[in-house]
């Protein structure tokens, strides 16, 4: 068998523009676990904004949400394990960050199986899930978080992301996942720590992982895998550390390599 654990991104990877998944990608992850194959998703969505998709896709096992930070077990519907941010930290960060770039957009998201999300007013998203907007600073940080979404008036997504690590790297960790989602995690937290978890519990080491990702907070998964890699059209600093280069999310890009690797197992 040519891998034992086929890990997937959601958002740009798995999921198409339309936040579907394709016939031909569902009929080829079901080969690829027919043959002996776990399907792992790893996702920086947390559990709340997962549930829904793993459960159309009748989805049993571990599920890596939260940028690394939570395992769920979707056939019982379990939070494994979940990692918080320590909020004075992330509030020390954010006036950092502040100091050198000036006043940011906040979304923080509260930890658990039902943890919201909450927004501060001007912030933007197109997320298909509810909106709840908080005015009072002090409701943003009375419950757990997981992380916290940063934006910018004017500085792209890129340029965020380096600023937050300049000025506050070494109190909390930067991922860029996806249009206007930059965020704040706790120190240390990848997905390849998630990912690395997940797979001790499977009896899979990282040679034998695949894993497929779009954006710069899969880069630590593709390296902790035996092989990586990466959509059409993602991320040019993914791209670079990727063991190959595939179709796009809109044109079944996960299941072309997995036809061709599971098709002679």
């Amino acid at each position: 068998m040519p891998y034992r654990l086929v890990a997937t991104d959601l958002d740009g990877t798995l999921l198409r523009s339309d936040r579907t998944i394709s016939a031909r990608t569902r009929d080829a992850l079901a080969a690829a676990t027919a043959a002996g194959a776990a399907h792992l998703v790893v996702t920086g969505r947390s559990v709340p904004w997962t549930r829904h998709i793993l459960d159309d896709l009748d989805y049993r096992g571990l599920a890596v949400c939260g940028q690394g930070g939570q395992l769920y077990h979707a056939g019982e519907h379990r939070l494994l394990t979940s990692v918080t941010l320590d909020r004075q930290v992330a509030a020390t960060a954010i006036s950092r960050i502040e100091a050198e770039i000036g006043p940011l957009l906040l979304a923080v998201s509260r930890d658990g199986l039902d943890g919201e999300v909450l927004f501060s007013p001007g912030y933007r998203t197109g997320d298909e899930l509810p909106r709840h907007t908080f005015t009072d600073p002090d409701e943003a940080w009375s419950a757990p978080l997981n992380k916290i979404y940063i934006q910018h008036p004017r500085l792209r997504d890129d340029e965020l992301a380096e600023a937050a690590t300049a000025a506050a790297g070494g109190l909390v960790g930067v991922a860029l996942s996806g249009p206007d989602i930059v965020e704040l995690l706790p120190l240390g937290l990848t997905k390849a720590t998630g990912l690395s978890m997940a797979a001790r519990r499977l009896g899979v080491k990282a040679a034998d992982t695949i894993a497929f990702g779009d954006m710069p907070n899969d880069i630590p998964m593709l390296r902790w895998a035996g092989y990586g890699v990466a959509m059409a059209g993602a991320h040019p600093r993914l791209a670079a550390v990727a063991d190959e280069v595939t179709a796009g999310n809109d044109e079944d890009g996960i299941a072309v390599v997995l036809e061709r690797l599971y098709r002679t197992a």
